[in-house]
């Protein structure tokens, strides 16, 4: 003998899984903060004047994370990156540590502190990501953080 489905259920089932599923996808997400590298952007300087990059982040206050696509082009193979904490004409020191871009692109995710992830959604311009290599110890691209 078939069961008879109730046509109440096959239509609220799926849209009470997605309104449960919401707050989790919502968390998921984070606070999307781009920068835009440049070598004439590091601070003391020089970087690299043919390098360029990109960074992507997103922050998550509620997990204690930041993950991360950085992609650079026209520097020598990358060392090192980090977030650091200064204004655009400033040298800051690191919060966080991104798996260097070797091969020209790295993702993953950094555990940060609630603190810096909050800081970093409310100021995003106090801070900024660089990438580092053997020619440019220092920093050879460097992009301020926004929204």
């Amino acid at each position: 003998m078939r069961r008879k489905e109730d046509p109440m259920i096959r239509t609220m089932l799926p849209l009470a899984l997605l309104l449960a599923a919401g707050p989790a996808l919502a968390q998921e997400e984070g606070h999307k903060l781009t920068a835009a590298l440049t070598g004439a952007a590091e601070r003391p300087g020089p970087g690299d004047a043919d390098g360029a990059g990109t960074a992507a982040l997103q922050v998550n206050p509620g997990e204690a994370r930041v993950c991360y696509t950085l992609k650079v082009s026209g520097i020598e193979t990358a060392t090192a990156a980090h977030i650091h904490k200064a204004r655009s004409n400033e040298s800051g020191p690191p919060v966080a540590t991104l798996e260097a871009p070797a091969d020209g692109a790295s993702e993953g995710c950094a555990s940060v502190t609630a603190e810096l992830a909050k800081a970093l959604i409310q100021t995003p311009a106090g801070f900024y990501v660089n990438v580092h290599n053997a020619d440019f110890p220092a920093g050879a691209i460097r992009g301020q953080l926004g929204k």
